[in-house]
């Protein structure tokens, strides 16, 4: 009987030191896999959004406009003296379209 009880509180001790360890892990999981993998599939929808004439920033801080797009790079036009620099998809800090004149913008524009 006394060796019943030993074993009991054996699995019990043990108990309180896995679950505090798999709570943790569970918290990780939460608080920094979660938002990371989210943030990145937005970014990777950005990168493959890019067409001809957007602005672009890149990771270095370049800005410009895209001139031509190739499969994982693009060639980007930086400043009045329009320098062609290739780089790649992944170099890409954020993106702002290029408002072709839409619908809603001619409206807007009409407002003012």
């Amino acid at each position: 009987m006394y060796q019943f009880l030993e074993t009991t509180s054996a699995s019990g001790s043990m108990l309180t030191l896995v679950l505090p360890m798999l709570v943790l892990v569970v918290f990780m999981y939460l608080i920094i896999y979660l938002p990371q993998k989210k943030q990145d599939k937005k970014d990777a929808a950005m990168r493959n959004s890019i067409e001809i004439g957007d602005e672009v920033t890149t990771i270095g801080g370049v800005v410009g406009r895209v001139s031509a797009i190739k499969e994982d790079t693009f060639v980007l036009e930086t400043g009045s003296d329009r320098v062609k620099i290739r780089f790649r998809r992944s170099a890409i800090a954020a993106v702002e379209k290029l408002d072709m004149g839409t619908k809603d913008s001619k409206d807007t524009a009409a407002k003012k």
